[in-house]
C-alpha cells in the first residue's frame, strides 16, 4: 500500500490509526531518512494509546518503554547501534513477546537479530508531504494493513 502524507498532523493521525488497529505483539518497523517523520509516526501511535508526554526518539538509550491501558509498548531507534549484538546485551529478546507492541525506527541496523516485522512502514521525502510505502508480512499485519487507507 502507498499513501502520501502532506503533513505533520496527518502523521500523526495515521500513528493514531495504526494503534487502534494493533493488538499486543504487534512489531512495526519503520525506515526513512532522518527527518522523515518516523518518530512522530510513533507519537501518533502512542498518544492513540494513551500515553501523555512527549515522545522523543531514543537514539541514545535504544529503547523507551510504555505502559498504557495495561498495553506494554515499546519504542526502539537503532539509529546509532554499531552491531545487532548489542540488542542481545539490552536482553532484547525479552521485548519481542507475544504481548509487547513494538515499534522499531532503523530496522535495518538490527538486522539478524529481529523477527519479521507485522509491517514495513518506508517513509520518503516527496515535495513537503512525504510518501510511504507500506508492506504487511503476517496475517496480522494483512489484517491491519486494509485499517490504514
Amino acid at each position: 500500500m502507498q499513501l502520501f502524507i502532506p503533513n505533520e498532523t496527518e502523521m500523526e493521525q495515521l500513528g493514531a490509526r495504526l494503534a487502534s488497529h494493533c493488538a499486543a505483539g504487534c512489531l512495526i518497523f519503520l525506515q526513512g531518512e532522518l527527518g522523515t517523520g518516523k518518530t512522530t509516526l510513533t507519537r501518533g501511535f502512542l498518544q492513540a494509546m494513551g500515553h501523555n508526554g512527549n515522545v522523543k526518539s531514543p537514539t541514545y538509550t535504544l529503547v523507551e518503554p510504555y505502559e498504557l491501558n495495561g498495553k506494554q509498548a515499546y519504542h526502539f531507534d537503532l539509529y546509532r547501534m554499531g552491531d545487532p549484538e548489542e540488542l542481545e546485551y539490552l536482553g532484547g529478546r525479552d521485548y519481542f513477546m507475544d504481548d509487547h507492541i513494538c515499534l522499531v525506527e532503523w530496522p535495518e541496523r538490527g538486522e539478524g537479530f529481529l523477527p519479521e516485522p507485522d509491517i514495513r512502514i518506508l517513509i520518503d521525502y516527496q515535495n513537503e508531504g512525504r510518501q510511504l510505502d507500506i508492506t504487511a508480512n503476517t496475517e496480522r499485519g494483512r489484517a491491519i494493513l486494509p485499517q490504514l487507507a
